[in-house]
């Protein structure tokens, strides 16, 4: 997700007026504290290794710019979501297979979709890609499935939108709410942290709602909708989501006045040009999966759940000892909480499984209170320790400093300055560096 600072160029250029693009809601800070956990996405190196001069990205898979989130590693995938899975009842193929382009073709026809789902060898390739190379990475990705994909569906389709947006995060986080990209984009729909600000989404050092499953598909929908507002047509809003509107707008200029991804496409960015590309493969192998013999992997993330509203402050894990939960169910229902602290104050959601609701707002209490000061600490009001000033040597005696007067003294041990001087002997209020005084 880029910074949405090109918005108002776009509106401009296109003579659509900015206010109509709600200016409030529309605007790279990468400030990840480190004990917080997030999953940065790792290159795989050989996506790589050929020069894009000399390699023909419509017969070579290896040639392919693949979106950040699907160039992460397997290894790195399995695990972050090995905690997540089990195995289920049905067995991949080890081996995909590519099939002729009129079977990839006719296919895509018959997906209801509002979107073009458009073919050409670039798109075959993709699809070839993700069903023959990257089959375990969507064995992963169509388990989480089954917990994301609702909660995309029904706001998407609150806010009258195409449903196959839904597979827009695949590509963008592969369906890991804590990913965090190179360029320092969080969560499922990848906002970044000034532009998820803009949209709503709350962040600092506890919570970051990028994260957050509803409030930044809400966000993302918004987004979408002002960008489909501008261009009126899909693929090159989910191109200007990825690159930006302004490179959107520069490859418009250079061919020619053409709005048309297709049309546009060589002047883009390398990576945009593979993002509609990706996004389309995407969308076809999470409907075509079975054809191919893939099997979603089974999730321990419970697929009901339910909320529950809280102003207290507490932690993820007393939670998970008083409840009975495991912590990384608990984790995985709230990736928002980035030091699994609830920060209190005002309300937050809280998302648990089902069965669980009633013990959390019976025992409510009992939870913020139990291990509080290991799991949870909050010193608010605290008085400083007496004595041991700086520049006291101890027992009760002060070396004077450099600018000392016996008034400052006198305030700074809370005693009188007539005290000071009968303790000291003193026959005036001169002072000289070094000396001691008795203070108390």
């Amino acid at each position: 997700m880029k910074d949405l600072k090109w918005l108002s160029v776009l509106a401009f250029t296109f003579s659509v007026p900015f206010s109509e693009l709600n200016a409030q809601e529309i605007s790279n800070e990468n400030d990840e504290l480190e004990a917080d956990t997030v999953d940065v996405m790792i290159s795989d190196s050989e996506m790589f290794e050929k020069d894009s001069v000399i390699c023909d990205e419509t017969k070579d898979v290896a040639c392919l710019y693949m979106p950040e989130a699907f160039e992460a590693s397997l290894d790195s995938l399995i695990g972050v979501y090995k905690s997540r899975y089990h195995h289920g009842d049905c067995e991949s193929d080890s081996v995909g297979t590519v099939l002729s382009d009129s079977v990839y073709i006719a296919r895509l026809k018959a997906i209801p979709s509002l979107m073009e789902m458009n073919y050409n060898s670039i798109v075959g390739r993709y699809i070839e890609l993700y069903t023959v190379k990257k089959r375990s990475q969507v064995e992963y990705m169509l388990g989480l499935g089954k917990y994301y994909f609702p909660i995309f569906e029904d706001i998407l389709d609150s806010e009258k939108m195409p449903i196959e947006l839904k597979y827009l995060p695949v590509i963008e986080s592969a369906l890991n709410p804590r990913a965090f990209s190179r360029a320092g984009a969080s969560g499922l729909w990848q906002f970044m942290f000034s532009t998820g600000k803009m949209y709503g989404l709350d962040g600092n050092s506890l919570v970051d709602e990028r994260r957050d499953p509803l409030k930044s598909t809400h966000a993302a929908a918004k987004y979408l909708k002002n960008l489909y507002n501008i261009y009126g047509d899909w693929n090159l809003v989910i191109a200007a989501y990825n690159c930006g509107p302004g490179n959107v707008n520069k490859a418009i200029r250079r061919s020619g006045g053409k709005r048309d991804y297709w049309a546009i496409y060589p002047f883009l960015p390398r990576e945009t040009r593979g993002y509609v590309p990706a996004f389309i493969a995407a969308t076809y192998t999470m409907t075509y999966y079975a054809e191919h013999g893939i099997c979603p992997a089974s999730i321990s993330i419970p697929l009901s759940p339910d909320t529950v509203m809280t102003d207290k402050r507490f932690s993820l894990v007393q939670v998970s000892e008083i409840l009975g939960v495991d912590i990384e169910v608990l984790r995985s229902l709230n990736p928002q909480y980035r030091r699994d602290i609830v920060p209190g104050g005002k309300n937050y959601c809280l998302t648990l499984p089902s069965a669980s609701i009633n013990g959390f707002i019976e025992y409510q209490d009992t939870i913020c209170n139990h291990r509080k000061e290991e799991l949870c600490p909050q010193r608010i009001v605290v008085e400083p320790a007496k004595g041991g000033y700086y520049g006291a040597t101890g027992s009760g005696v002060y070396r004077v400093r450099s600018g000392d007067t016996l008034g400052a003294i006198a305030r700074r041990y809370h005693v009188s300055v007539a005290n000071l001087k009968r303790w000291n002997n003193l026959r005036s209020d001169r002072l000289s560096v070094g000396q001691r005084l008795i203070v108390k």
